[in-house]
């Protein structure tokens, strides 16, 4: 079968970083392609150059046999290609509807075609107005029947769930007549039953001759919903094949470069003295409606706490209330034998909580700044960074730099902003920055959400070795293998409740699995 799209010795440079580099791909008619590598591999970079967001320094694209240069998204859109990125870009105000015109033409109303300067302006001032809402409104519920993707077009975005978000960016690339769909890491948000439901969407959208290009650095996902894949490591391409002739094995030697581990070794320790105690803990949620109820335990040296639940059982609110981010209602919470109960987020830094949050773009940094200010935060009082209130920036930027080597940050400067960097990249500031102040207790928030293979494997590991030298550490995971891996002991929420404690070692899947629905043995 031909080529949908084609794209030639593709070459993108960004200063001090070679971000494509002669890259070949090619995507047919009615397949599932997947693009895989790591976290800063160059894979939406080379999807952001078909898509129109970049202008590759050299190399030919090609759609439909026909060679093309997207200077910007529109001419992607009137070709048909649209793309949904991993961090929606939705206006959460506005409803369903208003997102899915925004920046449409409508057909003016007949009164409206006579001619003249003042007409003419008349015109385009009252076009959107004009637009026949009900008739868009129509074929936004007539997509989502077809596609599995049923949303109320008059709900406001805010309203709505992440797995639902997505379905607005994919039914507004649709409603745009969308031949091609380049999804950007399309389940690094969603539950696992969502994830189910996408695939199913996207197989039925290939039956009916759609091409998507499916972004990911996750190995089961390309193997279960691909039909061929492209592996691009440091920019380059490495190979294209059909997901039934490779093992994930292989896959991730390609995408690696060498054997990676899938389960890191745990070995035993005993747990020392308590760190954290939490105690009848009652927390509200942004609704005011009673989110944490009444929750008590305890965390230790030595320890992994995991945390388990589906999204929103009162894992964030609860962490949130340790972390001095949220009010605790009723209840205490104690670091070290010091109540810290709604004490300011300054004060529990000082008691010796490290946090890595679940939301690392918007709460774990400051983007537009660069790196090294980013490694700084929370030790702008520190000695060694300043004095009399002065900050020492060579010395801040030696210690950037020792921790960018030390964490393998993969970064041309320490002067770039840290949000130019890839997701695996950016976790690993975080965890440089939270791990270097040598915390009491380490409080880990889907540490791993949207990580390649190999960033998994470092940031397991680094959590163990934190294990290792006596630290507490609490592990908030919705991937269940993982929380039954690293965890020593494991607390289930369910409604904001802690449904059980049980010892990792001594419970299953289907124990942690039923708890989590509510259910018990």
């Amino acid at each position: 079968m031909p080529a949908l799209v084609e794209m030639r010795q593709i070459v993108k440079r960004f200063p001090g970083l070679l971000a494509n580099d002669h890259v070949n791909f090619e995507a047919r008619k009615g397949e599932i392609h997947g693009l895989l590598g790591e976290n800063g591999a160059g894979k939406t970079t080379l999807m952001n150059i078909l898509y129109g967001l970049y202008q590759q320094d050299s190399g030919e694209v090609f759609f439909e046999r026909k060679p093309v240069a997207n200077e910007t998204p529109k001419h992607a859109l009137d070709l048909g290609i649209g793309m949904v990125h991993q961090h929606f870009r939705l206006i959460p105000r506005l409803t369903v509807l208003e997102n899915m015109i925004l920046g449409l033409k409508a057909e003016r109303p007949a009164q409206q075609a006579d001619k003249g300067v003042f007409a003419s302006f008349r015109s385009h001032v009252l076009e959107r107005i004009f637009l026949n809402r009900k008739d868009a409104e129509r074929q936004i519920l007539e997509l989502g029947e077809q596609f599995g993707l049923k949303i109320e077009p008059n709900a406001k975005v805010w309203e709505l769930s992440v797995g639902e978000q997505q379905r607005v960016e994919i039914l507004k690339a649709l409603y745009r007549h969308a031949k091609l769909l380049i999804l950007d890491e399309p389940t690094a948000v969603l539950t696992p039953q969502e994830v189910d439901h996408l695939f199913e969407m996207l197989n039925g959208m290939a039956q009916r001759g759609y091409t998507i290009i499916f972004i990911t650095h996750k190995l089961n996902e390309v193997m279960n919903a691909c039909h061929r894949i492209t592996v691009l490591r440091q920019g380059k391409e490495v190979a294209t094949v059909r997901s039934a002739d490779v093992t994930k094995k292989e896959l991730a030697r390609m995408m690696v470069g060498r054997e990676v581990l899938f389960h890191v070794e745990k070995p035993f320790k005993k747990a020392g003295r308590e760190i954290l105690s939490v105690s009848n803990v009652s927390v509200l949620n942004d609704k005011g409606l009673n989110a944490v109820n009444n929750v008590s335990f305890t965390v230790r040296e030595g320890e992994i706490f995991g945390i388990a639940g589906v999204s929103g059982n009162g894992q964030r609110e609860l962490i949130e209330a340790i972390n001095g981010l949220r009010r605790v209602e009723s209840g205490t919470v104690a670091i070290d034998g010091h109540d810290i109960t709604n004490a300011h987020p300054k004060e529990v830094v000082q008691r010796g909580v490290g946090y890595i949050p679940e939301d690392r773009i918007h709460v774990g940094l400051a983007t537009r700044l660069p790196i090294r200010e980013n490694l700084l935060l929370k030790n702008q009082a520190s000695p060694q960074f300043n004095q009399g209130g002065m900050l020492n920036q060579q010395a801040i930027r030696e210690t950037a730099e020792h921790l960018i080597a030390e964490y393998d940050v993969r970064t041309p400067s320490v002067d770039i902003p840290v949000g130019n960097l890839s997701g695996g990249n950016i976790q690993k500031i975080i965890l440089a920055r939270e791990i270097s102040r040598h915390p009491k207790l380490l409080i880990a928030s889907q540490p791993t959400r949207g990580l390649d293979v190999g960033a998994i494997e470092y940031v397991q590991t680094l959590l163990l070795e934190q294990r290792r030298q006596g630290k507490a550490v609490i592990l908030i995971s919705e991937n269940l293998d993982e929380t039954m891996h690293l965890s020593d002991r494991i607390a289930v929420m369910y409604e904001g409740k802690i449904a059980r404690i049980v010892n990792a070692n001594e419970t299953n899947r289907r124990e942690i699995g039923l708890l989590m629905a509510g259910g018990h043995e």
